[in-house]
């Protein structure tokens, strides 16, 4: 077991080979007071390198975001590089306007010029969808995000993008987390100022490209000029690109919420700056009554996911992937449709409906994006959590941007025939069945309780939800491997899987309630709701929770 002295001589250590004077006083500080149980959180481990990069608290020592770490970061994905053949290749760095964004975008841009690649930089705090098209845009060997997306305030995080503007995958995480491992001190790390900042260029491609491959053009002037658009960038960098693309896509000046349309890194108007959060998108909404607006968004901060509100409802992440999949069927897009596993099943019952594959995928956009085959590349992803691709040729992630863009052309559409999106949910709930999601989350303290409750359903998985049979699957032996169980019945599926970001256990749950015609839907609306609130509770029992 660590004791106080072993944990006070790694923070002098640290101290001492800390070049940043802020840090290496912040470490010292508590040194000098004795701080051991805060020293302890901080020395007792690093922060992990996953497949989303770094992520965590901004704070001195081995396990939180401060200028060592990210100099370490940035040296050990440098070398991994060189391992793997791209010695001087390019890599471009983004970042968002969180505090410290814009240091460690430098920092990391020193060491990786030091290292001997050709490094630029964008000019300003931009959206993380903006980077993911860089890479490919500028021809690099990879690009990195400074960004902790829509993390509380006081974290920051650094999200590394290779080649083909995608997120990590197996191995390459586990190789550069090892590589990060076997720098030296971060004093030691070589720097150079030989890199160069970008300037709009780039910003000005993307909006392009977005606005290319969406066909504006084909609604018609006049009904995208009418439309009433509500929006909030929450506190994020996601306001001024998004209104460059909306603006050449020929739409009206949005209505934007003026206390979250700058960016804030202390995000002062809401509790957390996730949309899916409780009360986030509340002054969204006051806003699109007052304007009456058609439809309201919320991007994230890093904009790269975005949330929708229609006739006063905060739709579902599952509901706009599906509105989203069957605008672009209608419109004869083909080619591969992909969700993650823990997403609604409705998408693939619009895939086979018009002739056209759709893939299952592990729970993340690293998967989702690469998703499809040659002959059938991936021209749409989505994930429950606000995530979706709508141009995967010009981002290769989620974008948050391009999708407030195609709600918008959808919108438009549908308001010039009197009709709005839930109009249209209802329609395809008459079309093919009401698909009701939702969730059952539980945070815990004790780790345990989540590794005992996944223990408990394999060992002895429920064989019937609802009344009806269900057959359970273990994901973990599914390539990639998955730590998850799906339970799957007629009419009725649950995920249950570990979150991977926060102590918490989580169940996905759906049910399919048929619609025999336009005036059942409220019914069946009603008895999903009913089914998702059984579900919770058999699920609760089944976990022992």
């Amino acid at each position: 077991m660590t004791g106080p002295d072993d944990v006070l001589a790694r923070a002098r250590a640290w101290a001492a080979d800390d070049a940043h004077a802020g840090d290496r006083a912040e470490v010292e500080a508590l040194v000098a007071a004795g701080g051991v149980p805060e020293l302890t959180r901080r020395f007792t481990g690093p922060l992990t390198f996953g497949t989303a990069g770094l992520r965590g608290p901004l704070r001195a020592g081995p396990a939180g975001m401060n200028a060592a770490v990210v100099t370490r970061a940035a040296a050990g994905l440098g070398a991994w590089l060189a391992a793997n053949g791209h010695v001087g290749g390019g890599v471009v760095l983004g970042y968002d306007a969180r505090h410290r964004s814009d240091e460690f975008a430098r920092i990391s841009a020193a060491v990786l010029s030091g290292a001997g690649f050709a490094v630029q930089v964008l000019p300003r705090p931009l959206p993380t969808p903006v980077l993911s098209f860089a890479v490919r845009h500028l021809g690099c060997v990879a690009g990195v995000m400074v960004t902790a997306s829509h993390n509380p305030p006081q974290d920051n995080g650094y999200k590394v993008y290779l080649g083909d503007g995608a997120q990590l995958v197996p191995p390459a995480d586990r190789e550069i987390e090892a590589a990060i491992a076997a720098v030296g001190p971060a004093r030691e790390v070589p720097l150079s100022d030989d890199w160069q900042t970008l300037g709009d260029d780039v910003e000005a491609d993307y909006v392009a490209a977005v606005v290319g491959a969406l066909q504006p053009g084909r609604v018609p002037l006049a009904d995208r000029q009418r439309l009433r658009v509500a929006y909030t960038a929450m506190h994020g960098v996601g306001s001024a690109t998004t209104r460059r693309v909306f603006d050449a896509a020929g739409f009206a000046p949005l209505h934007a919420v003026a206390q979250q349309d700058r960016p804030d890194p202390t995000f002062p108007t809401v509790a957390f700056p996730n949309p899916e959060e409780p009360g986030a998108v509340d002054l969204l909404v006051d806003l699109a009554v007052q304007v009456d607006a058609h439809v309201a968004i919320a991007e994230d901060p890093d904009a790269d996911r975005c949330s929708v509100v229609c006739d006063d409802r905060q739709l579902t992440g599952d509901e706009v992937g599906a509105l989203l999949a069957d605008w672009l069927l209608r419109r004869g897009v083909r080619g591969t449709y992909a969700r993650s596993l823990v997403s609604g099943s409705l998408l693939g019952e619009l895939a086979r409906a018009h002739g056209v594959p759709a893939e299952e995928t592990p729970t993340g956009f690293k998967w989702i994006i690469r998703a499809g085959s040659a002959q059938a590349p991936l021209v749409f992803g989505y994930e429950e959590a606000l995530g979706y691709a709508v141009t995967p040729s010009v981002a290769h992630d989620k974008d948050g941007v391009s999708a407030a863009l195609a709600v918008a052309l959808l919108a438009a559409e549908l308001a010039a025939d009197g009709r709005t999106l839930t109009d249209r949910l209802d329609e395809l709930a008459v079309e093919h069945g009401l698909y009701a999601t939702g969730q059952l989350s539980v945070r815990v303290e004790d780790l345990t309780r989540i590794s005992d409750a996944m223990t408990r359903l394999r060992a002895a998985p429920p064989v019937q939800l609802l009344g009806r049979d269900v057959e359970a699957t273990d994901l973990a032996a599914a390539d990639p491997p998955v730590d998850a169980v799906r339970l799957h019945g007629d009419g009725v599926r649950v995920i249950v899987r570990p979150s991977g970001t926060e102590p918490k256990l989580k169940a996905y749950l759906e049910t399919v309630v048929p619609v025999a015609d336009p005036a059942g839907v409220a019914a069946a609306r009603a008895r999903g709701t009913d089914e998702l609130d059984r579900l919770r509770t058999e699920m609760s029992t089944a976990l022992g929770l």
